[in-house]
Protein backbone atom coordinates (compact mmCIF):
# COMPACT_ATOMS: atom_id res chain seq x y z
CA UNK A 1 0.00 0.00 0.00
CA UNK A 2 1.63 3.62 -0.77
CA UNK A 3 1.73 6.08 2.43
CA UNK A 4 0.31 9.28 1.67
CA UNK A 5 2.53 12.46 1.93
CA UNK A 6 2.79 13.79 5.22
CA UNK A 7 2.94 17.49 6.38
CA UNK A 8 6.57 15.81 7.34
CA UNK A 9 7.34 15.01 3.46
CA UNK A 10 6.37 18.48 2.60
CA UNK A 11 8.82 19.93 5.47
CA UNK A 12 11.60 17.72 4.26
CA UNK A 13 11.46 18.56 0.57
CA UNK A 14 11.00 22.15 0.75
CA UNK A 15 13.79 22.66 3.03
CA UNK A 16 11.92 23.83 6.19
CA UNK A 17 10.40 23.36 9.38
CA UNK A 18 7.01 21.60 9.68
CA UNK A 19 6.00 24.63 11.47
CA UNK A 20 6.36 27.23 8.28
CA UNK A 21 4.35 24.26 6.32
CA UNK A 22 2.01 24.57 8.73
CA UNK A 23 1.35 28.42 9.14
CA UNK A 24 1.66 28.36 5.33
CA UNK A 25 -1.72 26.05 5.41
CA UNK A 26 -3.20 28.24 7.64
CA UNK A 27 -2.30 31.81 6.09
CA UNK A 28 -0.79 32.72 9.60
CA UNK A 29 2.55 35.24 9.24
CA UNK A 30 6.30 34.41 9.82
CA UNK A 31 7.38 33.21 6.33
CA UNK A 32 8.73 34.74 2.85
CA UNK A 33 6.51 34.86 -0.33
CA UNK A 34 9.32 32.57 -1.75
CA UNK A 35 9.12 30.44 0.55
CA UNK A 36 5.32 30.14 0.16
CA UNK A 37 5.67 29.66 -3.23
CA UNK A 38 8.04 26.79 -2.77
CA UNK A 39 6.39 25.00 -0.01
CA UNK A 40 2.65 25.04 -2.55
CA UNK A 41 4.55 23.63 -5.34
CA UNK A 42 6.11 21.03 -3.46
CA UNK A 43 2.84 20.24 -1.98
CA UNK A 44 1.24 20.00 -5.62
CA UNK A 45 4.13 17.98 -6.77
CA UNK A 46 3.73 15.08 -4.06
CA UNK A 47 -0.02 15.44 -3.67
CA UNK A 48 -0.17 16.04 -0.39
CA UNK A 49 -3.47 16.81 1.06
CA UNK A 50 -4.09 17.83 4.82
CA UNK A 51 -6.70 15.80 6.85
CA UNK A 52 -9.09 18.44 7.47
CA UNK A 53 -11.17 16.63 9.61
CA UNK A 54 -8.64 16.12 12.45
CA UNK A 55 -7.99 19.27 12.14
CA UNK A 56 -10.91 20.97 12.44
CA UNK A 57 -11.94 18.33 15.62
CA UNK A 58 -8.32 19.64 16.93
CA UNK A 59 -9.51 23.31 16.29
CA UNK A 60 -13.66 22.03 17.96
CA UNK A 61 -14.85 23.08 14.66
CA UNK A 62 -15.92 21.25 11.63
CA UNK A 63 -16.95 24.52 9.18
CA UNK A 64 -19.98 22.55 8.63
CA UNK A 65 -23.98 23.56 8.92
CA UNK A 66 -26.87 21.36 9.10
CA UNK A 67 -30.08 22.21 7.14
CA UNK A 68 -32.66 20.98 8.49
CA UNK A 69 -36.43 20.84 6.25
CA UNK A 70 -39.28 19.03 5.24
CA UNK A 71 -39.47 16.77 2.10
CA UNK A 72 -38.31 18.96 -0.91
CA UNK A 73 -41.53 18.83 -2.76
CA UNK A 74 -42.40 22.33 -3.41
CA UNK A 75 -40.15 24.70 -5.32
CA UNK A 76 -40.02 27.14 -2.43
CA UNK A 77 -37.04 25.26 -0.76
CA UNK A 78 -34.20 25.29 -4.02
CA UNK A 79 -33.93 28.77 -3.99
CA UNK A 80 -33.66 29.53 -0.29
CA UNK A 81 -30.70 26.44 -0.55
CA UNK A 82 -28.62 27.74 -3.11
CA UNK A 83 -28.55 30.99 -1.05
CA UNK A 84 -27.55 28.39 1.69
CA UNK A 85 -24.76 26.75 -0.09
CA UNK A 86 -23.62 30.57 -2.01
CA UNK A 87 -23.14 32.13 1.32
CA UNK A 88 -21.89 28.99 3.03
CA UNK A 89 -19.18 28.25 0.38
CA UNK A 90 -18.10 32.05 0.11
CA UNK A 91 -17.02 31.82 3.92
CA UNK A 92 -15.42 28.45 3.73
CA UNK A 93 -18.37 26.50 5.51
CA UNK A 94 -19.81 22.91 3.98
CA UNK A 95 -23.73 22.37 3.96
CA UNK A 96 -25.16 18.91 4.95
CA UNK A 97 -29.55 18.87 3.68
CA UNK A 98 -31.28 16.53 6.03
CA UNK A 99 -34.51 15.91 5.22
CA UNK A 100 -36.53 15.53 8.07
CA UNK A 101 -40.10 14.39 6.40
CA UNK A 102 -43.50 16.33 6.14
CA UNK A 103 -43.95 16.30 9.70
CA UNK A 104 -40.20 16.53 10.96
CA UNK A 105 -40.32 12.59 11.78
CA UNK A 106 -36.58 12.14 11.08
CA UNK A 107 -35.44 15.52 13.44
CA UNK A 108 -34.49 13.21 16.26
CA UNK A 109 -32.39 11.11 13.94
CA UNK A 110 -30.33 13.98 12.16
CA UNK A 111 -30.39 15.82 15.03
CA UNK A 112 -28.12 12.55 16.59
CA UNK A 113 -26.11 12.96 13.41
CA UNK A 114 -25.42 16.75 13.85
CA UNK A 115 -23.76 15.85 17.08
CA UNK A 116 -21.87 12.83 16.09
CA UNK A 117 -20.36 15.13 12.97
CA UNK A 118 -19.90 18.07 15.45
CA UNK A 119 -21.34 20.94 13.07
CA UNK A 120 -20.86 24.26 14.25
CA UNK A 121 -24.46 25.22 13.74
CA UNK A 122 -28.13 24.09 12.32
CA UNK A 123 -30.77 26.29 9.83
CA UNK A 124 -34.23 25.26 10.19
CA UNK A 125 -36.19 25.66 7.39
CA UNK A 126 -40.03 25.33 7.36
CA UNK A 127 -40.29 22.59 10.17
CA UNK A 128 -43.98 22.80 12.13
CA UNK A 129 -43.34 24.53 15.29
CA UNK A 130 -43.92 21.02 17.32
CA UNK A 131 -42.88 21.58 21.10
CA UNK A 132 -41.39 17.79 20.93
CA UNK A 133 -39.40 18.65 18.30
CA UNK A 134 -38.55 21.76 18.90
CA UNK A 135 -37.39 20.87 22.16
CA UNK A 136 -34.68 18.09 20.12
CA UNK A 137 -33.72 21.28 17.96
CA UNK A 138 -33.01 23.51 20.96
CA UNK A 139 -31.67 21.69 23.50
CA UNK A 140 -28.17 20.36 21.48
CA UNK A 141 -26.39 23.32 22.45
CA UNK A 142 -25.71 23.96 18.96
CA UNK A 143 -26.57 27.53 17.51
CA UNK A 144 -29.64 27.63 15.43
CA UNK A 145 -31.19 29.81 12.72
CA UNK A 146 -34.93 29.56 11.82
CA UNK A 147 -35.87 30.20 8.16
CA UNK A 148 -39.75 30.52 7.36
CA UNK A 149 -40.95 29.48 10.68
CA UNK A 150 -40.98 30.81 13.94
CA UNK A 151 -41.06 29.10 17.48
CA UNK A 152 -42.76 31.46 20.07
CA UNK A 153 -41.54 31.19 23.44
CA UNK A 154 -38.03 29.98 22.61
CA UNK A 155 -35.83 32.52 22.07
CA UNK A 156 -34.23 31.07 18.47
CA UNK A 157 -33.90 34.27 15.90
CA UNK A 158 -35.38 33.57 12.37
CA UNK A 159 -35.63 34.93 9.39
CA UNK A 160 -38.90 35.17 7.71
CA UNK A 161 -41.83 37.54 5.77
CA UNK A 162 -45.11 38.43 7.76
CA UNK A 163 -46.96 36.15 6.11
CA UNK A 164 -50.11 37.59 7.17
CA UNK A 165 -49.28 41.82 5.97
CA UNK A 166 -47.96 39.49 2.58
CA UNK A 167 -51.06 37.65 1.64
CA UNK A 168 -53.45 41.18 2.22
CA UNK A 169 -51.06 42.83 0.20
CA UNK A 170 -51.75 40.32 -2.60
CA UNK A 171 -54.89 39.94 -2.15
CA UNK A 172 -55.84 43.65 -1.96
CA UNK A 173 -53.91 43.67 -5.41
CA UNK A 174 -56.76 41.38 -6.39
CA UNK A 175 -59.39 44.14 -5.20
CA UNK A 176 -57.58 46.82 -6.52
CA UNK A 177 -57.32 45.29 -10.08
CA UNK A 178 -61.86 45.63 -10.09
CA UNK A 179 -62.22 41.81 -8.69
CA UNK A 180 -64.89 41.77 -5.78
CA UNK A 181 -65.74 37.68 -5.79
CA UNK A 182 -62.21 36.22 -4.95
CA UNK A 183 -61.45 32.52 -3.89
CA UNK A 184 -58.38 31.56 -1.98
CA UNK A 185 -56.69 28.00 -2.50
CA UNK A 186 -54.63 27.91 0.38
CA UNK A 187 -52.23 25.62 2.14
CA UNK A 188 -52.95 23.21 5.10
CA UNK A 189 -55.22 25.12 7.45
CA UNK A 190 -54.00 23.90 10.68
CA UNK A 191 -50.53 25.71 9.66
CA UNK A 192 -49.72 28.21 12.00
CA UNK A 193 -46.88 29.81 10.57
CA UNK A 194 -48.03 29.78 6.84
CA UNK A 195 -51.76 28.15 6.49
CA UNK A 196 -53.35 30.24 9.27
CA UNK A 197 -51.42 33.77 8.54
CA UNK A 198 -52.10 33.68 5.25
CA UNK A 199 -55.64 32.69 5.85
CA UNK A 200 -56.48 35.62 8.47
CA UNK A 201 -54.49 38.40 5.80
CA UNK A 202 -56.84 37.22 3.03
CA UNK A 203 -60.09 37.45 5.13
CA UNK A 204 -59.32 40.99 6.64
CA UNK A 205 -58.44 42.22 3.19
CA UNK A 206 -61.68 41.15 1.77
CA UNK A 207 -63.44 42.32 5.10
CA UNK A 208 -61.20 46.20 5.38
CA UNK A 209 -62.87 46.38 1.60
CA UNK A 210 -66.17 45.63 2.48
CA UNK A 211 -66.47 42.43 0.35
CA UNK A 212 -68.33 38.88 1.88
CA UNK A 213 -66.11 36.34 2.68
CA UNK A 214 -67.68 33.10 0.63
CA UNK A 215 -66.31 30.00 2.88
CA UNK A 216 -67.16 27.94 -0.01
CA UNK A 217 -64.64 30.31 -1.71
CA UNK A 218 -61.71 29.07 0.83
CA UNK A 219 -60.23 25.47 -0.23
CA UNK A 220 -57.24 23.98 2.25
CA UNK A 221 -55.59 20.93 0.54
CA UNK A 222 -51.66 21.96 0.99
CA UNK A 223 -49.05 23.65 -1.02
CA UNK A 224 -47.99 20.94 -3.80
CA UNK A 225 -48.99 21.08 -7.15
CA UNK A 226 -51.10 18.20 -7.13
CA UNK A 227 -52.90 19.54 -4.35
CA UNK A 228 -53.39 22.35 -5.72
CA UNK A 229 -55.19 20.64 -8.49
CA UNK A 230 -56.92 19.18 -6.08
CA UNK A 231 -58.12 22.30 -4.13
CA UNK A 232 -58.61 24.10 -7.81
CA UNK A 233 -61.15 21.01 -8.72
CA UNK A 234 -63.18 21.46 -5.68
CA UNK A 235 -63.73 25.06 -5.91
CA UNK A 236 -65.03 24.74 -9.46
CA UNK A 237 -67.20 22.22 -8.17
CA UNK A 238 -69.09 24.73 -6.28
CA UNK A 239 -70.59 26.28 -9.05
CA UNK A 240 -70.38 29.71 -7.39
CA UNK A 241 -69.15 32.43 -9.45
CA UNK A 242 -65.89 34.61 -8.68
CA UNK A 243 -63.37 36.34 -10.95
CA UNK A 244 -60.19 35.50 -9.06
CA UNK A 245 -58.33 33.41 -6.86
CA UNK A 246 -55.43 33.89 -4.56
CA UNK A 247 -53.06 30.85 -4.12
CA UNK A 248 -50.80 30.63 -0.83
CA UNK A 249 -48.06 29.21 -2.91
CA UNK A 250 -47.07 29.51 -6.58
CA UNK A 251 -46.93 25.67 -6.99
CA UNK A 252 -50.52 25.76 -5.51
CA UNK A 253 -51.78 28.06 -8.34
CA UNK A 254 -49.62 26.98 -11.25
CA UNK A 255 -51.58 23.63 -10.30
CA UNK A 256 -54.94 25.90 -10.36
CA UNK A 257 -53.68 26.99 -13.78
CA UNK A 258 -53.71 23.43 -15.04
CA UNK A 259 -57.32 22.67 -14.09
CA UNK A 260 -58.22 25.93 -15.65
CA UNK A 261 -56.70 24.89 -19.16
CA UNK A 262 -58.19 21.47 -19.15
CA UNK A 263 -61.80 23.17 -18.17
CA UNK A 264 -61.84 25.74 -21.10
CA UNK A 265 -60.97 28.61 -19.05
CA UNK A 266 -58.86 31.19 -19.90
CA UNK A 267 -56.28 32.67 -17.33
CA UNK A 268 -56.91 36.02 -16.78
CA UNK A 269 -59.82 36.24 -19.17
CA UNK A 270 -62.17 34.20 -17.47
CA UNK A 271 -59.94 34.15 -14.38
CA UNK A 272 -57.54 35.88 -12.17
CA UNK A 273 -54.75 34.09 -10.30
CA UNK A 274 -52.32 35.79 -7.58
CA UNK A 275 -49.52 33.23 -6.39
CA UNK A 276 -47.61 33.76 -2.75
CA UNK A 277 -43.08 32.73 -3.16
CA UNK A 278 -42.21 33.86 -6.84
CA UNK A 279 -40.34 30.76 -7.09
CA UNK A 280 -38.92 29.67 -10.61
CA UNK A 281 -42.49 28.00 -11.32
CA UNK A 282 -43.88 31.36 -10.97
CA UNK A 283 -41.74 32.15 -14.40
CA UNK A 284 -42.31 29.12 -16.41
CA UNK A 285 -45.62 28.40 -16.15
CA UNK A 286 -48.08 29.62 -18.77
CA UNK A 287 -49.60 32.32 -18.57
CA UNK A 288 -46.65 33.41 -16.67
CA UNK A 289 -47.90 33.68 -12.68
CA UNK A 290 -48.42 36.89 -10.97
CA UNK A 291 -47.19 36.70 -7.52
CA UNK A 292 -46.38 37.86 -4.12
CA UNK A 293 -42.45 37.52 -4.17
CA UNK A 294 -40.22 36.38 -0.96
CA UNK A 295 -37.17 37.08 -1.61
CA UNK A 296 -36.18 33.22 -1.34
CA UNK A 297 -32.66 33.63 -2.01
CA UNK A 298 -31.91 36.29 0.03
CA UNK A 299 -33.56 34.46 3.46
CA UNK A 300 -31.12 32.08 2.40
CA UNK A 301 -28.11 34.20 2.31
CA UNK A 302 -29.17 36.28 5.32
CA UNK A 303 -29.66 32.69 7.34
CA UNK A 304 -26.10 31.80 6.94
CA UNK A 305 -24.88 34.93 7.89
CA UNK A 306 -27.05 34.70 11.05
CA UNK A 307 -25.73 31.54 11.95
CA UNK A 308 -22.00 32.32 11.20
CA UNK A 309 -22.31 35.62 13.37
CA UNK A 310 -24.15 32.95 16.43
CA UNK A 311 -21.14 30.65 15.92
CA UNK A 312 -18.14 33.24 16.12
CA UNK A 313 -19.21 35.32 18.67
CA UNK A 314 -21.19 35.93 21.75
CA UNK A 315 -23.47 38.70 20.51
CA UNK A 316 -27.05 38.63 20.16
CA UNK A 317 -28.27 37.49 17.10
CA UNK A 318 -31.47 39.25 16.26
CA UNK A 319 -34.70 38.19 14.07
CA UNK A 320 -35.12 39.69 11.06
CA UNK A 321 -38.37 39.94 9.08
CA UNK A 322 -37.82 40.37 4.94
CA UNK A 323 -39.07 42.58 2.62
CA UNK A 324 -41.85 41.19 -0.15
CA UNK A 325 -43.30 42.64 -3.13
CA UNK A 326 -45.87 41.85 -5.94
CA UNK A 327 -44.51 40.81 -9.41
CA UNK A 328 -46.92 41.90 -12.14
CA UNK A 329 -46.95 39.10 -14.73
CA UNK A 330 -49.51 37.73 -17.56
CA UNK A 331 -52.57 36.03 -14.76
CA UNK A 332 -54.35 39.10 -13.31
CA UNK A 333 -56.61 41.02 -15.49
CA UNK A 334 -57.89 44.45 -14.44
CA UNK A 335 -62.05 44.68 -14.85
Amino acid sequence: MINKPTIKDVAKKSNVSVATVSRILNDLEGYSEETRKKVMQVIDEIGYQRNDIARNLKMKSTHTIGVLLPKVSTNFYIEILSGIEDVAHINGYSVVICNAGDNGERTEEYIKVMIERQMDGIIVCSLPPEKSLIKKIVGVNIPVILISTLYNGFSVPYVKVDDYKASYAATEYLIKNGHKRIAMLGGEKSDLIAGIPRLEGFIRALKDNKLEVRENLIKHKGFSFKEGIMAMEELLKEREKFTAIFAACDDIAVGAISVAHKRGLKVPDDISIIGYDNTQAAEMCYPALTTLAQPLYEMGQKSVKMIIDKITSSAEVKSVIMPFKIVERDTVKKI
